[in-house]
């Protein structure tokens, strides 16, 4: 049976080495030790998600307050790029596949979510073109382990595949 990091390589077309080149060093020191950047990036994202023309994909969000759905990316981000354990300490374990359980991470969400998620890094003028090429990478990989996850906890139950799954990288 494949990993679910090898079907997010798979799905994703972003190897392991590349998604998690982002610990190579210090992200949160790199973009100078403070939230801020974090910060811009995940109002620069939410922004363009709670906007989208799309009622299917603001359907998923339509749950939760978008300032909430900031500061749990923001804490997430600080925490995951090497910064202090933000999320953990207010949430507890980050525990991604759980706490996205209840939503349709389809291949064409995670799509719709890299979209907007690239178009806020090129609009996050405070974090640096290499640093948002390496956090690309890892949010593809990661959009698309969370896509496996859903795939799994679906046939688990018994359900069908997504109809957008493919043996082929998204493109």
């Amino acid at each position: 049976m494949q990993s679910l990091q090898d079907k997010a390589s798979e799905w994703s077309g972003v190897a392991a080495g590349d998604a998690f080149a982002i610990d190579d060093a210090n992200v949160f020191e790199a973009l100078g030790g403070t939230p801020q950047p974090f910060v811009d990036l995940s109002t620069n994202f939410y922004t363009r998600v709670y906007e989208d023309e799309e009622e299917w994909f603001r359907e998923i969000f339509s749950g939760s307050k978008k300032e909430d759905a900031i500061q749990n990316q923001y804490e997430f981000l600080v925490q995951r790029m090497g910064g202090p354990p933000l999320f953990s300490q207010r949430r507890g374990h980050p525990a991604l596949i759980g706490r996205h359980r209840p939503f349709p991470v389809t291949h064409r969400a995670a799509e719709r979510w890299l979209h907007h998620m690239q178009q806020a890094l090129d609009s996050t003028e405070s974090i640096n073109s290499d640093t948002k090429t390496k956090m690309m990478y890892f949010f593809r990989h990661t959009a698309y382990f969370l896509v496996a996850g859903n795939e799994m906890t679906r046939q688990a139950q018994g359900a069908p595949p997504c109809k957008h799954a493919t043996s082929k990288p998204a493109e």
